[in-house]
């Protein structure tokens, strides 16, 4: 995960699906489920299978390391804790811990959020504009819920058929009603 880390802290900046948090000591509970409902989120709006909440790291991407839950225990109940508050218990596909030379830093890896389902957090879903934690725009959460509509295929033209291609007993159903 070591390259995982060198290629985030590459990015200019942090954008929609990457977030970078000091995290020296601790960090709000409620603060990282509202990132973690964003990222989520704009993971799938943006069609990528996760995104990353990273802690250990300054905003101007230095590796400063972090004693945030400094156990495999307490990392793991995290996981857990997540699910507890978001939708349909969506959490973390893994929390990984990787030694830099500047310190400890955690790479929070975080699913898209599935097809159709918007996450949200306490009931509210998030997302990003930029670097900006808000709202899911009511925009953003259809075009996530449109996502597993079913296309109608009756609707559909097909351009090289023709009225030979119905069926008669079909076609006489239609016409008696």
């Amino acid at each position: 995960m070591i390259g995982k880390l060198s290629e985030l802290l590459k990015l200019e900046n942090e954008n929609e699906v990457v977030e970078f948090k000091e995290a020296k000591i601790s960090y709000d509970f409620k603060k990282l489920g509202k990132y973690f409902s964003a990222l989520s989120n704009e993971a799938n709006l943006q069609g990528l299978a996760r995104s990353w909440l990273i802690f250990g790291v300054n905003d101007s991407k230095k590796v400063v390391g972090t004693s945030f839950r400094d156990s495999a225990r307490k990392l793991s109940s995290l996981k857990k804790e997540v699910a507890d508050k978001a939708t349909n218990r969506h959490t973390f596909i893994n929390i990984h811990e990787v030694s830099h030379p500047n310190g400890r830093v955690l790479l929070f890896e975080i699913p898209a959020a599935p097809a159709g389902v918007p996450i949200a957090w306490e009931g509210h879903y998030y997302g990003r504009e930029g670097e900006s934690l808000g709202p899911l725009s009511l925009d953003e959460i259809e075009r996530i819920r449109r996502q597993n509509m079913a296309e109608d295929w009756s609707a559909a033209i097909i351009q090289e058929a023709s009225i030979d291609d119905l069926d008669e007993t079909a076609l006489k159903a239609a016409r008696d009603k």
